[in-house]
């Protein structure tokens, strides 16, 4: 991750936010730009920078009309979406390479009784980040504004556990999706304490494409039951693994991308982002 790739963020963070605001009227170059007070040459360089597109294809891909397409053209299952990936292809999707192992009951119901804890911080494509590992996977990965905060919330997860400041090899590999183009991905295992069903529902995001979006019906649909989106809804919300388990390709039927933990502006950003992605390997 680059420093620079970093900094780009939190400013276009503020461009996102003015489009998902105005997308209705489909701003110009111009005005973007202007509400930014940058002027429309320099805004065009850094946001193709950051965004790997310009401003105008990617307000076309965070665009409600968009993302109803999207959700139109599903024509096969979630969990039927793995086989038409290709494995052995350099483009493969990071999450056939994620494995979710429950925690056992004993470390659910003792909240992490004895439990060594690592954690560290990164910068990445969409904001700062912490990341915790145990020694079977990674347990924890958020965004974050404040540092004592982000332990802190850490920590209640996990109130029993040991912590240490620690930067650790699984927790590398994982960061490793956050790159433009990851190559040679490493397979990623987390380690999660959640009850069996909100297991069950992170697993089922996993098989959400890179570039692709699926509803709480849908999502409840493929997990086998068809009248728990509400509760679908309320598992995702609470996912303890940002980006890696993919929450935020979860939206609402009418295409709005709201309700998501790290803010909606943020997820608008990974949605636009990674359609990018999906157009750039085409």
């Amino acid at each position: 991750m680059k420093q620079e790739e970093h900094i780009h963020y939190r400013q276009i963070e503020k461009a996102i936010g003015y489009i998902v605001k105005n997308f209705k009227q489909q701003p110009k170059l111009e005005t973007i730009a202007a509400a930014m007070h940058i002027s429309p040459a320099h805004f065009q360089r850094l946001f193709t920078t950051w965004a790997g597109t310009s401003p105008k294809k990617f307000l076309q891909y965070i665009s409600v009309e968009h993302a109803k397409t999207l959700l139109r053209e599903e024509k096969i299952s979630l969990f039927d979406a793995t086989a038409e990936t290709g494995l052995s292809s350099t483009s493969r999707l990071h999450d056939l390479f994620i494995n979710i192992e429950g925690m056992t009951p004993a470390e659910y119901k003792k909240g992490g009784l004895n439990l060594m804890i690592n954690y560290s911080f990164s910068k990445s494509l969409f904001g700062d980040i912490i990341i915790a590992s145990t020694a079977k996977g990674i347990c924890h990965l958020a965004f974050f504004e404040d540092k004592n905060t982000a332990v802190t919330s850490l920590k209640t997860l996990f109130p029993n556990a040991l912590f240490k400041e620690k930067t650790t090899t699984m927790q590398k590999n994982a960061l490793t999706l956050f790159s433009k183009q990851p190559v040679n991905l490493p397979e990623i295992k987390l380690h999660l304490k959640g009850t069996d069903f909100q297991l069950k529902v992170w697993k089922s995001l996993l098989n959400i494409p890179q570039g692709e979006l699926s509803t709480y019906k849908k999502i409840a649909k493929n997990i086998g039951n068809q009248k728990a989106a509400r509760a679908v809804g309320t598992a995702i919300g609470k996912n303890p693994i940002a980006y890696l388990i993919p929450c935020h390709r979860v939206i609402k039927t009418s295409g709005k991308f709201d309700g998501y933990r790290w803010g909606t502006i943020r997820k608008t950003a990974i949605i636009g982002w990674e359609q990018t992605q999906k157009e750039h390997k085409k």
